[in-house]
């Protein structure tokens, strides 16, 4: 599967947003290998940060001055979880986001790490790691989408929920267009194996 990713990302033309107005942050997208499923690392945000608080969300954040986009995602993930960036495999990149509150422009990048891990939490920035597997985010019921308003114009927010956790806002905007550059066939394979016996 993680080949399939890589080529599917590959074989696009990612979409840049340049605004000198937004903030330009980065976001590693953890994909990892459990139990024959593949799954996501999400996090949730304590509310002593600055942003976004209590949030779940990808480890990730502002981009340091002389610092490209893919090493702020790759030293954020260190600072957040330990995570190390020799045991990270970049599969490729997603469009750029905007967030709406906050007003960042963020970069999303796809990698694989190995797993299980020894995650070192920032008990400072993170509260819990999330691990969902990847075929959740196919179950159409625990997904839903609302129109709201910034500045005039609609605007379209998801929602995935998993167990108690309720995932929206950029993050999920970001896991949708994962999902959605999937072909179904592929997504087919991400589903759990019913025994049929």
């Amino acid at each position: 599967m993680e080949e399939k990713i890589k080529e599917v990302l590959a074989c696009r033309d990612k979409a840049c947003i340049n605004d000198p107005a937004l903030t330009r942050a980065a976001v590693l997208i953890p994909l990892f290998k459990k139990n024959e499923q593949y799954h996501v690392l999400l996090t949730r945000r304590t509310h002593k940060v600055r942003h976004h608080k209590g949030q779940i969300s990808f480890p990730g954040g502002r981009q340091d001055k002389g610092e490209d986009l893919l090493s702020t995602a790759l030293r954020e993930a260190k600072e957040e979880l330990g995570i190390v960036e020799k045991d990270v495999r970049i599969l490729g990149e997603l469009d750029d986001i905007c967030t709406v509150a906050s007003d960042f422009c963020v970069s999303p990048f796809v990698g694989l790490i190995p797993y299980p891990y020894s995650f070192k939490m920032n008990r400072q920035e993170i509260e819990e790691i999330i691990e969902v597997p990847l075929s959740a985010f196919l179950d159409e019921t625990k997904f839903r989408e609302e129109f709201r308003e910034r500045n005039g114009e609609p605007l379209r927010v998801y929602f995935f929920q998993h167990e108690d956790h309720t995932i929206w806002g950029a993050t999920a905007r970001i896991l949708k267009q994962l999902l959605d550059l999937l072909p179904e066939e592929d997504k087919a394979k991400l589903k759990p194996k019913v025994d049929e016996r």
